[in-house]
């Protein structure tokens, strides 16, 4: 199986690096300065047991790397627009498309543009940070799930779950993407929030805090509601097994604060706009989720504006 992974960040290198390492055939597109990857490697720093790529295949164009059956896009939602024209030279007409994306609308957006059959999604429900250009560290390898867009498993995926499983990836099938979309969502629309409105904490710290551990529960409630009515069965139960889970990683920083902390665009409309619409339109009342993602909205308008000064 010849692999591109596009996106080149925490996510992109923790599982391209554990299927290079694995023995798989994989190239990653790293659109930049590629010395520095070529002399170092990649390095994933984790508590089970770390490792490294020595030799990387790295290019800067996708058209370098050419036709590819597994496409793994780790590019945060706020780069979709690229997509369009870094993904053709990578299709041959097998070719699966594997987002690996916060949020809804990844798989939509990917469908609208090619063909609906190229598209499957993953959920990674994993704790990994960037260090450095060629490091990260995995706080919690956590799990993968995927599924096909709007049809059942087969065996395609089947053979690439398994192709995750066989580098060390506890890797898991499921007919129902969507649910897993939400499911999801429970974990990451209250810590990706709170950590940037906060102040820029952790996840221990949000939980440590009376207050912010009881407004991270309502807004996991308020979630959880909010996929009864889009007609994805998910029980509220779930939300203490978050709660549960992320006090066992201690202090991690969400993704979305290290985008905050860098200066980068904020998932917004994938991660709060997209569900919020949806779940509206099914008749769910979201009044917190409304406030959060209004107040996210104001936070980046103004810093974009001081930049444009």
């Amino acid at each position: 199986m010849r692999i591109a992974i596009i996106g080149s960040g925490a996510i992109g290198i923790h599982y391209g690096a554990h299927l290079a390492r694995g023995g798989a055939d994989v190239h990653f597109l790293i659109r930049g300065d590629l010395r520095e990857v070529r002399q170092n490697g990649l390095y994933v720093r984790a508590k089970g047991g770390s490792l490294r790529v020595a030799d990387v295949n790295c290019y800067n164009s996708t058209t370098e790397i050419g036709p590819c059956d597994l496409v793994i896009i780790a590019v945060k939602a706020t780069s979709n627009g690229d997509l369009i024209d870094l993904i053709p030279p990578l299709l041959h007409d097998r070719t699966a498309l594997l987002t690996l994306q916060n949020g809804l609308g990844n798989e939509e957006f990917l469908a609208e543009h090619f063909s609906v059959e190229h598209v499957l999604g993953g959920l990674c429900f994993i704790c990994v940070t960037r260090i450095s250009r060629t490091e990260i560290e995995a706080y919690d390898s956590g799990t993968l799930v995927m599924g096909e867009y709007g049809r059942n498993a087969g065996r395609r995926t089947d053979a690439i779950a398994s192709q995750f499983a066989t580098c060390g990836i506890n890797c898991s099938v499921t007919d129902d993407l969507a649910f897993e979309r939400w499911r999801k969502l429970v974990w990451n629309i209250p810590f990706n929030a709170l950590s940037i409105l906060a102040g820029g904490i952790s996840t221990a710290d949000i939980l440590g805090n009376d207050g912010l551990r009881r407004a991270t529960l309502a807004l996991m409630d308020e979630v959880v509601d909010a996929a009864n009515n889009c007609g994805h069965a998910l029980d509220k139960a779930v939300a203490q097994q978050y709660i549960k889970h992320t006090e066992v990683v201690g202090a991690f920083k969400p993704s979305t604060l290290s985008d905050w902390e860098g200066r980068k665009p904020l998932e917004l409309q994938a991660i709060w706009g997209e569900p919020l619409r949806r779940a509206t339109a099914a008749g769910a009342k979201m009044p917190r989720l409304e406030i959060i993602y209004a107040l996210l909205k104001s936070l980046e308008a103004t810093r974009e504006g001081q930049q444009s000064l």
